[in-house]
């Protein structure tokens, strides 16, 4: 039993003695109280009568090998716990597995054999996160008194989760995988935490790393000097060398070739590299954040991804949920994404009425808060209205479809729903041809020649309106 009473106390579960043994020995010696046990029984006795800050937890508890027996205890501490952070430990092979516990709410994993300061490093922040995570998830003011968040909308405990932990990593030189579905505005996040971090008045340089080529790779990341190679006419820059003192955000990582792999993790690990037919080494003072919407422990586990590059990128990770799993936030960002979107056209005030609200709320969106600014922005554009209603919505989606798909809709052949849709954006926008054609997708040259082939008759109008 630990003498300390006031150190975090840490519950390891694993039914292998020796696993109990080694991780309470480099506990004790980092400074942290542990209680061990060999089953999941025993480890919800211990959860029910002591104050514990962490649990690492194994994934098997007898012959099974199916992970089952684990995420059915983690399904347990979460519902009786669910501020208690848990990190999962597993084998390789099992990656796949620990992805899972992770998405059911453990803070993350780490594998067997761990190494020992990357593994104290996990615990570290975790319990750092917690803290913060705790005190702020229910205030999202406080937050914004504390750190700049321009442009992140939204008051869900698990956006102020990740709002908290940005606060918590900024300023530090830690690099940070950023984890979400395509449009959960991971870019964002990167903005926010070289925004927050001591690196702020230097430039976020950001790299489409599925763009770059493999043969183009280290001219674009490390720069070239003038006549390395036959089209080298001049000294150029790489995106290292453009990040210096700042950040580089490094999106969709996941994407990058095993080759190019190599070349990147040696810049992390020497912290240094070498222009293309330079012989000067130059110092890479950058912190990484990367991006990806692929698990890329499972890339790691089928071999597509270097583990020992992962675990450089991945020091804290930041996963961001999707739309659907924060629903309340939907009105907020709504309003906001079209307060901007008729700013950025010049147009008269719009609003949102409850009906749109309602409709915009019970959407899926499978491309997240990027097809929620899409949606606003077609229907602005078709409906030229002050108050947006679901009938309008409804209309630019079907619109939408009828452009997309080529479909009959309600027995009118492609040429009919084309002349009706072009009649109904003549009405809205009063016949001015300039915001027709840009509510509808088309060059005035486009539109000119679909008015003349339904014989739809017009007043011509300037920009202004006037005759």
């Amino acid at each position: 039993m630990p003498e300390a009473t006031s150190l975090p106390r840490i519950l390891i579960i694993d039914d292998d003695s020796s696993v109990l043994v080694s991780l309470a020995l480099l506990l004790k010696q980092a400074g942290y109280a542990s209680i061990s046990c060999d089953e999941p029984l025993q480890a919800m006795q211990i959860l029910a009568t002591q104050d514990i800050a962490l649990v690492l937890q194994d994934m098997n508890f007898s012959m099974q090998t199916s992970g089952e027996e684990g995420l059915s205890l983690l399904g347990n501490i979460k519902k009786l716990y669910p501020a208690l952070p848990v990190l999962l430990m597993t084998a390789w092979g099992s990656i796949a597995l620990a992805v899972r516990g992770v998405k059911l709410g453990a803070a993350d994993f780490f594998t067997k054999p761990w190494d020992n300061t990357q593994l104290l490093e996990l615990i570290r922040a975790t319990l750092d996160l917690v803290q913060l995570t705790t005190a702020g998830k229910a205030d999202r003011q406080a937050l914004d008194s504390h750190f700049d968040f321009a442009d992140i909308i939204g008051e869900h405990p698990e956006l102020l989760k990740v709002l908290a932990t940005i606060g918590r990593v900024a300023k530090t030189g830690a690099s940070v995988l950023i984890l979400g579905e395509s449009g959960t505005g991971k870019e964002l996040i990167a903005d926010a935490l070289h925004r927050n971090s001591p690196r702020a008045s230097k430039p976020i340089v950001k790299v489409n790393m599925g763009a770059i080529t493999t043969s183009l790779f280290e001219s674009e990341m490390f720069g070239h000097v003038r006549g390395a190679f036959t089209d080298a006419k001049n000294d150029r820059k790489g995106h290292i060398a453009m990040a210096h003192q700042g950040s580089l955000f490094l999106d969709e990582i996941g994407e990058l070739n095993r080759n190019d792999q190599v070349k990147l993790l040696r810049v992390l690990q020497n912290r240094s590299y070498q222009a293309v037919g330079a012989s000067k080494t130059e110092q890479a003072d950058i912190r990484i954040i990367s991006a990806t919407n692929r698990e890329l422990a499972e890339l790691v586990a089928s071999g597509e991804f270097r583990e020992d590059l992962y675990y450089r990128l991945n020091l804290i990770t930041i996963r961001l949920p999707p739309l659907r799993e924060r629903r309340a936030d939907i009105p907020l960002l709504a309003h906001s994404l079209l307060a901007r979107l008729v700013r950025s056209y010049g147009m008269p005030a719009v609003s949102l009425a409850p009906s749109a609200l309602s409709w915009l709320t019970a959407r899926a969106w499978p491309g997240n808060i990027r097809q929620l600014r899409q949606c606003l922005e077609r229907t602005l554009l078709l409906v030229d209205k002050p108050l947006l209603e679901q009938s309008d919505f409804v209309f630019a989606e079907q619109h939408e479809e009828a452009q997309e798909q080529g479909l009959r809709i309600d027995g009118m052949t492609l040429d009919q729903v084309e002349k009706m849709m072009i009649e109904k954006a003549m009405e809205q926008h009063q016949g001015n041809i300039t915001h027709v054609a840009k509510a509808l997708g088309l060059s005035r040259f486009s539109l000119y020649r679909r008015l003349e082939k339904h014989q739809i008759a017009t007043c011509e109008t300037d920009d202004d309106g006037a005759s």
